[in-house]
């Protein structure tokens, strides 16, 4: 979940856990031995290779795949066969074996609830859950990490623990209530974090044109006239900004951050942990400094890998980013 919005779970019995829902006897997914996801690939051809294996587009996967009555394409795939096409895409199969495993976790722990019959299918393979790319996706590394887990999840009390994550978080990671307005979750609170200063995200600075903004609130700055600058008006306990403030000649008006960075792109303004927002007259655009990528929610995957280059093991690395959360066996 690196670069997506946090998906809210249900809230499910953490141990021998078979499904997110008591009526799920008639859903392929989970009522056999071998309880399979369902992740919509899309529309395009697929063709079985073996009994284990198809492929979609040319592009190899396991499992097997069915088809919806529009006919995109559904991969119906085990668990950990899932992961195997997720970890090596969401972490880089270079880093140390703990961050690994604390990821295959996390991604384990997201995908585990989503089952549910009502629904064609349980997960997408892009950023709006997890990159999931098939065979070809997969690294020794990768799957490695998925095998020393097996299994494992976070939980919190007698439940899954709902988690997120993001690339880094610049030295804090967020408040997931901050974050997304729900509520407020004890070990997605935001913590501090002194391991992902190798990130080359960990510091940055931006310049975003004065036109280029206004180009993106159109609506808001019809009645007050030509944008002239942008200030940063309120801040949450992690650093971030809550609110940022659009000043045109007819007045100004107040933009939540989120929607600011989401309308003048998540790559330019990479995460709301904004230290600095001034404007250049010489340039005539507002200079940005900031820290982090992404939304800074649960876990920092720069800093999973800092502190597993420093010794931590994956449960240790955990407990850092979710607090009060703990590893366990989903008895799956």
């Amino acid at each position: 979940m690196r670069r997506r919005s946090f998906l809210a779970l249900a809230a499910v019995p953490a141990i021998g856990l078979r499904a997110a829902r008591a009526q799920d006897d008639a859903d392929p997914a989970t009522s056999s031995g071998r309880p399979s996801l369902r992740v919509l690939l899309g529309p395009g051809e697929a063709q079985a290779l073996s009994t284990d294996t198809f492929t979609y587009n040319g592009r190899a996967y396991r499992g097997t795949f069915a088809r919806l009555p529009d006919g995109r394409v559904v991969n119906l795939v085990t668990l950990e066969a899932y992961l195997y096409g997720v970890v090596a895409h969401e972490m880089s199969s270079g880093w140390p074996p703990a961050a690994l495993c604390a990821q295959a976790i996390c991604a384990r722990t997201y995908v585990l609830a989503r089952s549910d019959p009502r629904h064609a299918y349980d997960l997408v393979p892009s950023e709006l859950d997890q990159v999931y790319d098939g065979i070809m996706a997969e690294s020794a590394a990768g799957n490695a990490a998925v095998d020393a887990t097996a299994a494992q999840v976070l939980s919190f009390g007698r439940n899954v623990a709902q988690v997120a994550y993001s690339s880094c978080c610049g030295g804090h990671t967020e408040s997931s209530a901050e974050a997304w307005g729900s509520a407020p979750l004890p070990y997605l609170s935001g913590v501090v974090c002194p391991y992902c200063t190798a990130s080359p995200n960990y510091r940055w600075t931006a310049s975003l044109s004065i036109g280029s903004i206004a180009a993106a609130f159109p609506a808001l700055l019809a009645p007050l006239g030509t944008l002239w600058d942008v200030h940063v008006v309120a801040r949450d306990a992690s650093g971030r900004a809550r609110s940022f403030e659009l000043v045109a000649d007819r007045g100004s008006a107040a933009v939540r951050g989120s929607n600011f960075r989401l309308a003048v792109g998540a790559r330019t303004l990479r995460s709301l942990l904004v230290s600095d927002a001034r404007k250049d007259a010489a340039a005539n655009a507002i200079a940005f400094a900031g820290g982090g990528l992404g939304h800074g929610v649960g876990l920092c995957q720069w800093g999973a890998r800092g502190m597993a280059l420093a010794g931590s093991a994956a449960a240790q690395i955990l407990a850092l980013y979710f607090p009060g959360a703990t590893v366990q066996n989903s008895g799956r």
